[in-house]
């Protein structure tokens, strides 16, 4: 990933408060059938690992081996930026669209696991998590369900774990751009109905660095 130092993000919060407001995350690696991608969501675990489960059906687990090296890119909130946003236009003409994200990179080794009670602890830790911000006290448990029904449910997953090795983060909020863009930015995005991007960007300084 291409980073410039002023696009560096290194804010420990943010980045995983980016992970946990956006886990659907695309899992890449490169195996001999070629490189392959999956989009599944995850969740940090106590340890730091990422924590998820795939379909047995899917052949990423069959492909993959265990303790490869896998990258998680996790993706927030994200838009296009005129260059009628900069309040210094008409005055030089000296800019150009660009695109404004944020991104998480983790890097890590992959373990599957086969076993009834890690699929368990996998299901239940990101249902758990998800139920709860969703409807609090009322929130689904895998109790809910039928016995004989979950088992099944469970037959056809399979549990994972990535131990992080390196995470590397990029913010590309216009921290480039002199105070008044900056702010130029966040009116266009707001006008635009970018509420997300609106909102990374209005919690910084308008200013270069």
């Amino acid at each position: 990933m291409y980073l410039p130092d002023h696009f560096h993000e290194v804010d420990q919060a943010e980045i995983y408060g980016l992970i946990s407001a956006h886990p659907l995350a695309c899992i890449a690696a490169q195996t001999e059938a070629g490189l392959i991608a999956n989009h599944l969501p995850l969740i940090s675990g106590k340890e730091g690992e990422l924590i998820g489960h795939v379909a047995l059906a899917n052949d990423m687990h069959r492909l993959i081996a265990n303790g490869q090296q896998v990258l998680a890119i996790f993706r927030g909130a994200d838009g296009y930026i005129s260059p009628n946003y900069y309040p210094s236009k008409p005055e030089h003409h000296r800019h150009v669209p660009t695109w404004n994200y944020q991104v998480v990179h983790v890097h890590g080794e992959i373990n599957f696991q086969h076993d009834a009670r890690s699929k368990r602890a996998a299901v239940g830790v990101l249902t758990s998590h998800h139920e709860r911000r969703l409807h609090g006290d009322a929130a689904w448990r895998m109790s809910d369900a039928p016995a004989d029904y979950m088992e099944a449910m469970l037959d056809a997953i399979v549990a994972f774990r990535i131990t992080v090795t390196r995470t590397i983060s990029k913010s590309k909020l216009s921290q480039n751009r002199e105070p008044r863009d900056y702010r130029g930015a966040i009116a266009g995005l707001q006008a635009a109905g970018n509420a997300g991007l609106v909102d990374k960007m209005a919690r910084r300084s308008p200013k270069a660095g």
